[in-house]
């Protein structure tokens, strides 16, 4: 067989392959494209439905009303039609999975700026744990306060008067859930409760 014979052939297969491989990375595209469309769905995991509103208000960027929907969300999870029927002792078995969807949302929306987990995270990186939640400390409660802005010279802001968009201090959403009537008392708790969830 002729060298230009065996290099016609070698061609002929290395075309086959290269043909091959361009299928094959046409197929991993379309997986790779059907992988990010399925991302958003499993971050709403329990319940698509309870969740889908949340989702197009976060990705909207309209946190205002995302902050209300996520009391809504409480409520239907606790099984109570008003914020102020929501006890701190509730909150103690609150379901994890429930907290880490919400969470999940709004970091993923808000690249990271806000949601629970961010805000347990700036708790803790000022001295708060397990402990201060059980011991009420409300002055861990008030520099926690100061440092995701919904305090300013010594007095609580109305949450109407919070910044709601992606300028406002990293862990200032979500807020609106947080002014429960039982105050510290309920901030403690649930604080407890993020951490317990390994938030």
């Amino acid at each position: 067989m002729s060298s230009e014979i065996k290099e016609s052939e070698a061609i002929a297969r290395l075309a086959i392959i290269e043909a091959q491989l361009q299928q094959m990375t046409q197929m991993l595209s379309n997986l790779s494209d059907r992988l990010a469309r399925s991302e958003e769905s499993f971050l709403l995991v329990a319940d698509v439905y309870r969740y889908k509103k949340l989702q197009e208000l976060l990705a909207a960027g309209n946190f205002h009303a995302a902050d209300w929907e996520t009391i809504r969300l409480i409520q239907a999870v606790t099984g109570e039609l008003e914020l102020e029927s929501i006890t701190p002792e509730q909150i103690r078995s609150f379901p994890c999975n429930e907290l880490q969807v919400i969470d999940n949302l709004w970091r993923k929306y808000s690249n990271g700026r806000f949601g629970f987990s961010v805000q347990t995270q700036i708790y803790q990186t000022i001295g708060g744990s397990i402990e201060t939640t059980i011991n009420q400390d409300y002055q861990i409660i008030e520099s926690f306060g100061d440092r995701v802005g919904w305090r300013s010279n010594r007095k609580w802001l109305k949450c109407d008067d919070l910044d709601y968009t992606l300028t406002a201090p990293i862990g200032c959403h979500p807020s609106r859930w947080w002014n429960s009537p039982f105050g510290a008392k309920m901030t403690n708790y649930f604080f407890n409760r993020l951490i317990t969830c390994q938030l």
